[in-house]
């Protein structure tokens, strides 16, 4: 994950290890035969995660609502900005809510264009922003500063957002726009710059989707000949009497 991955991870408080490395939206093992188990929610003071069906037993501590955007984990701007510095982290809006990436995502290729630019995993970004998540702001600080305390922030109190208990499903048909403010982005800013640019979250899902729609209303483009009505001379044509032929 991280370059040096053991040592990197210690540099780490131990909620964040576990919020970068766990896997959402798994069944809960504990809620297995219950409906709506999927573990959906990160618990801060036990470092691990939870389904609906566990909050019962956390109700009292700091608990982080993660949400899903074509199989990646994302988390509301709000939420993240108590945790940690976001400034520069590039922020979407999404069911009317902005949200952060948690951890990178896959390119198919990686080029670096004359663009701006994720300074970790050099994914096209809009101006001003540095990073495309969370986990590649921590990578680059930790890589260039050999430490993250500064940027961490003290929140003693985290409760989920109402109705908090939601399944955390972003559907492929929910636009992901950039986020854009008329605000300058500072350090403790929760990211989000003067942008006013939008843009369409392209992903495999939703571009099979157009495709095949596209397909199922194609046309063939010359117009197609009408089929001309018979004359009224051969509808009408009759047999003729038979001659026979001369005998010899």
């Amino acid at each position: 994950m991280f370059v040096g991955q053991a040592h990197q991870l210690q540099l780490l408080p131990r909620w964040l290890q576990a919020l970068l490395t766990e896997k959402f939206f798994n069944a809960c093992i504990i809620h297995e035969e219950v409906r709506k188990n999927e573990k959906n929610i990160f618990c801060l003071d036990c470092s691990t995660s939870l389904c609906p069906h566990c909050f019962s037993l956390h109700r009292s501590h700091r608990l982080l609502q993660i949400r899903r955007y074509v199989y990646h984990d994302v988390i509301r701007l709000d939420d993240a900005a108590k945790l940690i510095d976001c400034a520069y982290v590039q922020a979407y809006i999404t069911n009317s809510a902005k949200v952060v990436f948690l951890n990178q995502r896959p390119q198919a290729k990686q080029c670096r264009g004359s663009g701006n630019t994720c300074s970790t995993c050099e994914r096209s970004l809009q101006d001003p922003f540095l990073f495309c998540s969370l986990y590649c702001k921590i990578d680059h600080v930790i890589r260039t500063e050999g430490g993250l305390s500064k940027y961490l922030l003290e929140c003693n109190f985290l409760p989920l957002p109402d109705p908090g208990l939601d399944d955390g499903l972003m559907t492929p048909d929910s636009v992901l726009e950039l986020a854009g403010s008329n605000r300058t982005i500072s350090s403790g800013s929760g990211g989000c710059g003067g942008v006013g640019w939008k843009a369409l979250a392209s992903t495999a899902a939703t571009d099979f989707v157009v495709r095949k729609k596209r397909t199922s209303m194609l046309v063939c483009s010359s117009p197609c000949r009408p089929v001309e009505p018979a004359s009224a001379s051969l509808m009408n044509r009759r047999k003729k009497t038979p001659h026979r032929a001369p005998l010899y």
